[in-house]
């Protein structure tokens, strides 16, 4: 069982592959992208960690890619994500967690999950990991000020693929 950490994902976003130049052309290669990308490293009793905007679709186009991907589910809230959460046919339980903010402890570290960079953070002088998103590939100065602690997890970063928690345990993106 293993652990993954990722960020927006932003399923059914069309103006998301031109901000970001994603290799795609239409949502739904997108969406099948990022889905077989998911699948192909998360197995069904691994966890992972979402950390935030996870979809632009409505309640019920969420729930269809939710049971599309392997995995126990959290979500960490990002700032577009109540667009399927307030939609009363999103089915919540699709999640194993919905919140804001979670501290997670794995092989003797502690991950501080947020959908927001932040530069002081419980723990940060204890070695505590902050793992974040929300600025995809569009501030590495702003990475570099936040110091070796800190992650961009998202997608945009990462080959549009949830990464093994491990990866930052030596303090390194690579």
């Amino acid at each position: 069982m293993s652990i993954f950490v990722t960020s927006d994902l932003h399923f059914g976003h069309k103006n998301i592959i031109k901000y970001e130049n994603r290799p795609h052309n239409t949502i739904e290669e997108m969406d099948k992208d990022l889905i077989s990308k998911w699948n192909s490293v998360v197995k069904e009793n691994d966890t992972v960690y979402i950390l935030g905007d996870f979809s632009w679709y409505k309640g019920e186009q969420t729930n269809e890619i939710l049971k599309q991907l392997n995995g126990r589910k959290t979500l960490i809230v990002g700032n577009h994500d109540e667009i399927f959460l307030k939609d009363k046919k999103f089915d919540k339980s699709l999640f194993e967690e919905i919140i804001m903010y979670k501290q997670v402890k794995h092989n003797k570290k502690v991950f501080v999950l947020f959908h927001y960079p932040i530069a002081e953070y419980n723990g940060k002088m204890n070695g505590y990991i902050h793992l974040y998103g929300h600025i995809h590939s569009m501030n590495l100065e702003l990475e570099k000020e936040l110091g070796e602690l800190c992650h961009n997890v998202g997608v945009d970063r990462n080959n549009y693929t949830p990464v093994n928690i491990e990866r930052y345990i030596g303090g390194t993106d690579e």
